[in-house]
């Protein structure tokens, strides 16, 4: 009987861990250009409370899976823009984007800019 009650209990107390934790999963328009914008975006963003993310190059979205309850959205974007990448709600500051190698230097409106 005892054992019975342990395992309610372990089990009850993971059930109510699972409930806490709010796993959100968002699209993100990121402004970049190639593989390495790709690999800076990605790796920039590994964190305790990102379970994963992935940029595609070719359409310029993020796909972000986090904890909600440690990271909101905006957090997201703040921290992608600190990377050098302009999202709808976060913009770099001009310093960090002209640090930026050429090939991922993009149009600030959008457009991608060709490296000379």
């Amino acid at each position: 009987m005892n054992s019975l009650k342990m395992i309610a209990v372990v089990v009850f107390t993971m059930l109510g861990t699972a409930a806490f934790a709010q796993t959100k999963t968002d699209k993100i328009k990121v402004l970049g250009n190639c593989g390495m914008c790709k690999k800076r975006i990605e790796t920039g963003l590994k964190d305790a409370a990102i379970t994963s993310a992935t940029w595609d190059k070719d359409n310029k979205f993020l796909t972000v899976s986090y904890d909600s309850t440690k990271i909101s959205n905006e957090k997201i974007q703040q921290k992608i823009a600190a990377l050098g990448h302009d999202t709808d709600k976060a913009k770099a500051k001009n310093e960090v984007y002209d640090k930026l190698p050429g090939c991922c230097k993009y149009d600030r409106t959008g457009k991608t800019v060709k490296a000379h």
